[in-house]
């Protein structure tokens, strides 16, 4: 068997209708759409929720919910067992990038505490979680916030 020779099972596939291709096919005439009317017209049709000039459904329901979509910060997050594994003593984004653990391009990084670490690194991210950030001490490392999130500083 190969694939050039695979068929379909018989009734598996079917023909497409025609439509209005003479009476004697069943769908001639007036194709299957009934007599006059808005959904009779070519080009036409009631667009979906429309309620026939009475509210419709999706307006008498209530909305509930804020979506932040328009400022939102997208992390993308990374947990400690992942820095574990990577031979670097200083790691960044683009370290991470490199060794495949980012994906995306343009994104912010936030490091979480999943697994352990054993090792002294000097981690660079945007947002640490505070038991990661314990983590990494413990370990002897050093965390570094970027100063695009980097909390501000009060000078008097």
């Amino acid at each position: 068997m190969k694939l050039h020779s695979l068929t379909n099972n018989k009734g598996a596939t079917h023909r497409k209708r025609r439509r209005g291709i003479g009476p004697g096919s069943g769908r001639g005439k007036t194709s299957a759409r009934g007599q006059k009317g808005q959904k009779a017209r070519a080009g036409s049709g009631i667009r979906p929720g429309f309620g026939g000039g009475q509210i419709p459904l999706y307006r008498t329901l209530p909305h509930r919910g804020f979506n932040n979509y328009k400022f939102r910060k997208e992390y993308a997050a990374i947990n400690v067992s992942e820095l574990e594994q990577l031979e670097a003593t200083e790691i960044t984004p683009e370290v991470m990038k490199k060794a495949g653990i980012l994906r995306r391009k343009a994104e912010l990084v936030k490091v979480l505490a999943h697994g352990e670490i054993t090792r002294a690194v000097t981690v660079t991210a945007d947002k640490f979680s505070d038991e990661a950030k314990r983590k990494i001490e413990a370990a002897g490392g050093k965390v570094i916030l970027t100063k695009a999130e980097a909390a501000p500083t009060t000078e008097e």
